[in-house]
């Protein structure tokens, strides 16, 4: 077991004991570890102890972060910022591919691509010179997705350079500074993706009011496909919308990941 799935087993082991309160023993047995090595890797994870952990974890909070999101969300889409005095995740940078390039799957486009390590499990970056193209969660070391929507690009396997992209995709907002993402989407999928983008770090949304904050508010439904279709896991963060009870939902790359995302989130990492 590798440390992100000791992480996830963890996360929902409190999410599903919260009202007990496990101690630290309780937690490092769940995973098979000694408590003080449990609490390094958890510590070294997430950048906060297992008690503290716990605040980022009940659905109150989760409907507090929902009703916050919604609100910053709007304000972000109308002035590009998320917060008193700042710039948000505006430094990633996305541009659609061109009505040719989508019908050819990118023909004449060289892509490379690998595989890399992150804090949410083994993933698959690609990119090109235009921007980064593909971002996957696998479990196995398989291109298949890749190829299947770049069916007409140039594949160069290149893992080193997927761990120097993977550095800066998880390495926190400094890191991602100037990133660029080429996806291919129809336009009203490309509205949304960048909609995404807009939600700050630590906040949450839901589809409906994702809907709403780019005009469109009777598509709540369209909205939920178009994210459930974005092509670069987490550097457009999807992870971040979750229904409007304050459930976390389904997600693409499973919803076990989803909730370790926004929980690492929440606690500031």
């Amino acid at each position: 077991m590798n440390n992100y799935a000791r992480i996830a087993r963890v996360i929902g082991y409190l999410e599903a004991n919260c009202d007990g309160q496990p101690g630290l023993e309780e937690l490092a047995g769940v995973v098979g570890l000694s408590a003080s090595r449990f609490h390094r890797l958890f510590v070294a994870w997430a950048g906060v102890t297992p008690k503290e952990f716990l605040k980022c974890l009940t659905v109150a909070d989760a409907k507090r972060r929902l009703r916050m999101g919604d609100a910053v969300l709007e304000a972000a889409i109308d002035s590009g910022l998320s917060g008193p005095g700042r710039l948000h995740d505006l430094c990633v940078s996305l541009e659609a591919a061109s009505p040719g390039e989508i019908k050819s799957g990118g023909a004449g486009i060289e892509v490379r691509f690998g595989f890399a390590d992150s804090p949410f499990g083994r993933c698959l970056i690609a990119g090109c010179e235009r921007g980064l193209c593909w971002i996957e969660f696998t479990g196995a070391g398989e291109a298949s997705a890749l190829s299947d929507h770049w069916f007409g690009a140039v594949l160069v396997r290149d893992d080193q350079y997927a761990r120097e992209l993977g550095a800066r995709v998880f390495g926190g907002e400094v890191a991602r500074s100037g990133l660029r993402g080429l996806v291919r989407g129809s336009r009203f999928q490309v509205q949304v993706w960048r909609a995404l983008l807009r939600i700050p770090e630590g906040q949450l949304s839901s589809y409906g009011g994702l809907a709403e904050a780019i005009g469109r508010p009777r598509a709540a439904r369209a909205v939920g496909t178009a994210v459930g279709g974005n092509p670069l896991a987490y550097l457009i963060p999807c992870h971040r919308v979750i229904r409007a009870t304050g459930v976390i939902g389904d997600y693409r790359w499973g919803t076990d990941r989803k909730r370790a995302m926004i929980a690492r989130e929440g606690c500031g990492r």
